[in-house]
């Protein structure tokens, strides 16, 4: 149900947008609040949980690690995934960040005939790591539509891009790996009943409208093509905030438009924040130098004491009556308050 529901609201969304583009107060609304609110919402949003992450108190170091930790000199320590050092850390971070280097080491645990059979689960690191730089490559491509004159390396990676020189229009690589890595994962949430038993509503939303973006930009690319000289000129505008209703955007662009901003707003709000996260998650940016360095809490609050001395004070009438030796007798402590 939560899979049918996400495709159901994805394609809702595709239909306002359809609908949208033979609208002319509907086409404006898509083209000049639609973006900007959801441009605000996602440097709002993101700007919001990044504070709040980066608040959040961490008093002890606390990295996840799966290697020998650094102690005698003798003792070979694994410096990336136990790091000590902030160099280690940094490696062990950009292995992560580009790489997915602990998706790389997940494996698939199962039981079978009783017995818990671990193998590899190597098509899900590909299909991951495929989607995420795919996805890189085509938001890198499309600055070119907000750039004037276009750099260069965003020339550089088109031609890269569009290397096996396949069509006309060029075939880019990014806009074949996306989609086949979406479908993927998709089927993979399908097909894999305790990852099923596990997704949630959002799990389904985010890859359906993912592959809703995509296929609207691979359709307006290579099928039904659109003004790119209208696109641009209305992407410089929004830019720089001045802008008009342009009649010759086709409402495929407006329902692409609407999916893209409708993602932007998301975006914040759900699971697919990890693209900020994972820089300020302690297990993973700390250095594991607990045997090297005390860590003290510094939000410890002062505690107020009660020594043993006070504590007889206040029981020895108690103490005596009940039989019970004290140390301190009441001349000795009164003769003590008055030094």
């Amino acid at each position: 149900m939560n899979a049918l529901y996400s495709l159901l609201l994805v394609l809702a969304l595709v239909v306002a947008g359809l609908a949208g583009g033979h609208s002319g107060a509907a086409r404006f609304v898509l083209t000049s609040v639609v973006p900007y609110a959801a441009f605000a919402a996602l440097l709002a949003g993101f700007c919001w949980r990044v504070v709040r992450w980066a608040l959040a108190p961490v008093p002890f170091h606390i990295p996840v690690t799966c290697g020998q930790q650094k102690s005698l000199a003798w003792i070979r320590p694994a410096k990336i995934d136990n790091p000590s050092t902030q160099w280690g850390v940094a490696a062990r971070m950009a292995a992560e960040i580009l790489l997915f280097r602990s998706l790389f080491r997940n494996h698939r645990a199962r039981i079978c005939g009783g017995r818990l059979i671990l193998s590899e689960n190597g098509a899900l690191w590909v299909c991951s790591l495929a989607f995420h730089w795919s996805l890189l490559v085509i938001l890198l491509r499309h600055l070119r539509l907000f750039l004037e004159p276009v750099p260069a390396f965003i020339n550089a990676l088109e031609r890269l891009d569009g290397f096996f020189q396949i069509g006309t229009p060029q075939l880019y690589i990014s806009d074949v790996i996306l989609p086949a890595a979406l479908a993927y994962l998709l089927v993979r949430r399908f097909r894999d009943p305790v990852v099923r038993f596990l997704s949630l509503f959002s799990d389904y939303f985010a890859l359906f409208l993912l592959l809703a973006i995509a296929t609207t930009g691979i359709l307006m690319r290579y099928f039904a093509r659109v003004d790119i000289f209208s696109v641009k000129q209305f992407a410089l505008s929004l830019a720089t905030f001045r802008h008009g209703v342009l009649p010759s955007l086709s409402w495929l662009f407006l329902c692409h438009l609407l999916l893209v901003s409708t993602l932007a707003a998301y975006l914040p709000f759900s699971k697919l924040m990890h693209m900020g996260g994972v820089f300020l998650s302690p297990t993973r940016n700390l250095a594991n130098d607990s045997r090297s360095r005390r860590h003290i809490n510094p939000w410890n609050s002062p505690v107020k004491t009660h020594s043993y001395a006070e504590w007889e004070e206040e029981f020895r009438t108690k103490m005596q009556a009940a039989g019970i030796a004290v140390e301190i007798e009441a001349e000795d402590a009164g003769n003590a308050r008055t030094h």
